[in-house]
This record gives structure tokens, sequence and C-alpha cells, in this order.
């Protein structure tokens, strides 16, 4: 687990898999309870140490993570992710080629917590939430393209649902219809986050690359050549 900053109202981390935000099963370990431990033992604090959840990834998806350390910081950051302030961009491999350079998808949500899943349904079933995103395409492959994802509304598995019903199955996802093998946990990374430190009011960025291992393992899946696509007249258009 990378630290990428802290300070007295901060902690942010790169978390890899297949580490959970919080919450895993009996025996398993979390990257709260991790961080917990590394404050409590760099600062040599006695009692139980407080580190605030303002939001979660996926035990299988890679990328930043921010915690607070106080309850302060803690009110004020969840309010900027639930006021949506939070630029939030994610990095995604999708099976398939995609051709539109931009795009949104725009769908309504339900939980089903029976299988685990987040699925697609009519605006006026029980219990749907509206769920908005917008795609650019980076860059594609034979087989494969890489987009990039900004969230306009942060429901659990937003990305992973949203894609899928559009054809686009991230390779590892196997709770989505993928069956590409891949070799950590699924092609989702948390890129980039962007926000405004809850005291100083400063504007923050924290980034950090995808995976080493997606490189590779995206040559070992074809011989074609990276293409960056050029941007064309049809405008902003769905995969």
């Amino acid at each position: 687990m990378q630290l990428l900053y802290e300070d007295n109202h901060l902690y942010v981390i790169n978390k890899p898999v297949p580490l959970a935000t919080m919450g895993a099963l009996p025996g398993g370990v979390t990257a709260l309870e991790l961080a917990k431990e590394d404050l409590k033992y760099r600062f040599q604090k006695p009692g139980n140490v407080y580190l605030g959840v303002v939001s979660r990834l996926d035990a299988l998806v890679t990328g930043v993570l921010v915690f607070a350390r106080t309850s302060k910081a803690a009110a004020r950051l969840s309010e900027q992710f639930r006021t949506r302030t939070v630029q939030k961009l994610y990095h995604v491999l999708v099976e398939g080629t995609v051709n539109a350079p931009v795009g949104t998808l725009h769908h309504w949500l339900k939980r089903n917590d029976a299988e685990m899943r987040t699925e697609i349904v009519s605006a006026g079933v029980a219990g749907a939430q509206p769920a908005e995103l917008d795609y650019r395409l980076i860059s594609r492959q034979r087989g494969l393209s890489l987009l990039e994802i900004q969230l306009h509304t942060g429901r659990k598995h937003q990305i992973r649902a949203q894609l899928a019903h559009a054809g686009l199955l991230i390779p590892g996802d196997r709770r989505y219809g993928s069956r590409q093998f891949f070799p950590l946990g699924i092609a989702l990374h948390s890129a980039s986050l962007t926000l405004q430190h809850p005291v100083t009011g400063q504007a923050m960025n924290f980034s950090v690359p995808v995976p080493y291992s997606w490189p590779d393992w995206a040559q070992q899946q074809s011989a074609g050549t990276l293409q960056t696509p050029r941007p064309d007249d049809t405008g902003r258009a769905r995969p």
C-alpha cells in the first residue's frame, strides 16, 4: 500500500488489489485497518487511531483512495463528495474497439444485494438511482480500448455496470460478464482525484499511473500497435 500524501487532515494512498476499503470478510485485511496500523506505529499512538472513510474503491480496483484524519475533515470531505465537487477520473480497459472519441452514458441503477450486483433498470423502478459518466478514448489496440472515465455520480459498481450494459466488458470482471483472464483484479483504476483541502481550501490533485502489469498484459493479448484516436465531427456519441 503506497502512501501518496499525508498531513494532519488527509491520508491518501494508492490502493492495491485485493484490499477492500473497509468491511472485508472475517479474517480479511482492509486498507482502512492497514492505514490505522501505519499511523499507530509511526506516531506511537497507544490508543485507537481515528481515520474517516470518505470514499471507497472495490477490492478488485486499484488507485487513489482518500481517508480523513479528523472528524471535521471527514465531514467536509464527505460534503464535497455528496455535492459532486470532487473530480474523479478512472482509467479502464474494455474488450472490443470503441470508435467514438468521447461519449456519455446515462442509466438508472438498482442494487441487487442478493447477487452482489448493480443492475440497469427503468427510471420508474422503486429504488432506482440515476447514474451518469463521461468517457474519453485514450488509445486502442487490437481487441482492447483504453478509456478515461469521469464520474458525475458515485453509485456502487457504477462504471462496471454501465460499461457492461453498453457491451464494453472489463477484463477480469467476471461478475459483469467478462471471461477474459486478467492478472490482478480487474482492469479498472482510480487514476486521479481532485478536491479542496478540508482546512485550507487549496485545490489538491492526487494521481497515479495504472499498475505496471497492465501494458505487459495488453501486449501479450495482441500484437497490434496502440493507436491514438483523433476526434471526428460526430460530436459526443455513445460507444
